[in-house]
């Protein structure tokens, strides 16, 4: 059946932004746990140690980074490769069943590699593989090491994508504990959880109707290219007209058709929007494949450098500038600093670095940050 895009109510940008961050806890800080958050976000990138922290701390009211090391340690939360290739922090239960979801993006990086791995059986690879780091824990050196002693002609790089993208490897603790460091050592899902990778059933991938479901109330309203652009995953159409019935249908201001759960939040488009610090790699500003509604489209591109991301500030909502955190100084760089709003904003800015540093300080780092505000360098 053909629907007509033009029917359905008009979501304009800033009601767009705000119904965004209300899903994403940046409306008003969350009272709920740790572990909680994480599962309704559907997971934190983690390509570096300490953004789900940040991520974390903008959202939560009262959290510390006690809470989400611990659970590390208790694992409750694992880090691994999920959507779109990159690691993820996620609860237990999202680890075991979001990962199959993937796989299929997975085995096409494989394909990628395929001139590398000529002469390589991918099954018996995977085995070997997985029982290498249920034994113990491994660095991907490791493991690259000891497939080579199988497949000495093989190209090193290949054998350990293949062994990442075949395998559900999570990175062990002390790896990923805040206030402590450890080299990245990997192990299978199901072991690290206490499982049997030689004996257990295959463990079953989430529904996709389910997990739509579950990226609307974190990520909505959305199209189907949003959820596609999180995912690392194509043709989910399907789960999508499936829902439509149950679901809310609006169109964006370019005519896309948007989804979202019918008693989702989609707060006024005056809502007021304090000021938040997010880290490099947010999902905030991955997880939809037009940005708009977070990113002015003036600033498309500004938080890369090369393949290097920027941690972000954002007022009223909105992209406005980066920011550093070095030991006590706090370093502010706004896009355009006589921008309207952003001078009264000022202080609402500053209170907020000022709390971040201070709920997130390490030993030693008691002093009050010192606040900087400059213009971002071309």
């Amino acid at each position: 059946m053909a629907f007509r895009t033009n029917s359905y109510p008009l979501l304009g940008v800033r009601a767009l932004n705000r119904a965004t961050l209300a899903r994403q806890l940046l409306l008003r800080r969350a009272g709920m746990s740790a572990r909680d958050a994480v599962g309704h976000l559907l997971g934190l990138q983690a390509q570096n140690v300490k953004p789900p922290y940040f991520q974390l701390h903008a959202r939560l009211e009262g959290f510390r980074p006690a809470e989400l090391a611990g659970l590390m340690e208790a694992r409750e939360v694992v880090r691994m490769v999920t959507m779109r290739s990159t690691i993820h922090t996620h609860t237990a239960e999202d680890a075991l069943t979001l990962r199959p979801l993937v796989q299929p993006a997975r085995d096409r990086e494989v394909h990628y590699f395929r001139k590398g791995l000529a002469g390589v059986d991918l099954g018996r690879l995977a085995e070997r593989a997985r029982g290498f780091v249920d034994e113990a824990p491994r660095t991907m050196g490791e493991i690259r090491e000891d497939l080579l002693q199988e497949w000495p002609e093989a190209d090193p790089q290949s054998l350990s994508v293949a062994a990442r993208c075949l395998l559900p490897l999570v990175q062990v603790t002390p790896r990923g504990v805040w206030g402590r460091s450890g080299q990245v050592r990997l192990t299978t899902v199901e072991n690290w959880l206490g499982g049997s990778a030689t004996t257990a059933e295959p463990v079953r991938a989430q529904p996709m109707d389910e997990v739509v479901l579950r990226y609307l109330a974190a990520f909505g309203p959305a199209s189907v290219k949003d959820m596609q652009t999180w995912a690392g995953l194509t043709r989910l159409r399907d789960s999508f007209e499936r829902l439509r019935p149950g679901l809310a249908v609006f169109r964006d201001e370019n005519g896309v058709e948007l989804f979202d759960l019918p008693d989702a939040p989609r707060p006024d488009a005056d809502t007021p929007a304090p000021p938040r610090f997010l880290p490099e790699f947010d999902n905030l500003l991955l997880s939809h494949a037009d940005r708009a509604r977070v990113v002015p489209p003036q600033l498309k591109g500004r938080t890369w450098s090369g393949n290097q991301a920027h941690c972000t500030l954002l007022v009223d909502g909105f992209l406005a500038g980066l920011w550093k955190l070095e030991g006590r100084r706090l370093t502010i760089e706004l896009f355009d600093p006589q921008a309207q709003g952003l001078s009264a904003a000022r202080d609402e800015i500053v209170a907020e670095g000022e709390r971040m540093a201070a709920d997130l300080a390490g030993p030693g780092e008691e002093a009050p940050v010192a606040v900087r505000f400059a213009a971002v360098r071309p």
